[in-house]
């Protein structure tokens, strides 16, 4: 079994900065992508980021210039550093992992969320 553990979301006002942090632990192989969603009330969840294992990225238009995504593959940690934080960035913010792992001797593959930290942007 595999988990995904974020903390570092908070209170910030406008123009602020905060940097999520998420660990995945467990049974574990390598790690493909990585990535960071978010959703806010009344809304669908949101691609915000993703980083391929070579360390390509990836980002939502609505982020890009303000938000880093970085890893560390030797952790299985995915980060994502938020500047310039606007009310609207407000939202829990989720990361996700495509794990692969060994199952009785069978390679797998399968994604796995976690549980989400809240990011509020007062104005």
């Amino acid at each position: 079994q595999v988990q995904l553990v974020e903390s570092g979301g908070g209170l910030v006002q406008t123009g602020g900065s905060l940097r999520l942090s998420c660990a995945a632990s467990g049974t574990i192989f390598s790690i493909n992508a990585m990535a960071w969603y978010r959703q806010a009330p009344g809304k669908q969840r949101e691609l915000v980021a993703t980083i391929t294992t070579g360390g390509s990225t990836n980002y939502a238009t609505s982020v890009k210039g303000r938000f880093t995504i970085s890893r560390d593959n030797a952790k299985n940690s995915v980060y994502l550093q938020m500047n310039s934080l606007k009310p609207e960035d407000t939202a829990v913010y989720f990361c996700n992992a495509d794990v692969f792992y060994y199952n009785i001797g069978l390679g797998t593959s399968r994604v796995y969320w976690g549980q989400g930290t809240q990011v509020t942007v007062s104005s």
